[in-house]
């Protein structure tokens, strides 16, 4: 074990080793790339519902008259 890991470090996110100090949270680079990859393609995403509506108004345009 090497002085940048710790026995009750926590565990890598992508693939369970300690994480390492260098790479925090994860424990090495291609762990690191691993999880940017993930985010730039897409495959992390927050679900969103289609009914939400911050401001109140609807997303259509109003009629005039």
């Amino acid at each position: 074990m090497t002085e940048s890991q710790k026995p009750d470090a926590p565990a890598c996110p992508i693939c369970g080793k300690p994480m390492v100090e260098r790479y925090r949270p994860f424990c090495s680079k291609r762990c690191a790339d691993v999880d940017l990859n993930r985010w730039l393609t897409g495959a992390y995403a927050i679900p969103a519902s289609e009914e939400d509506d911050e401001d109140g108004e609807g997303t259509e345009p109003k009629e005039r008259g």
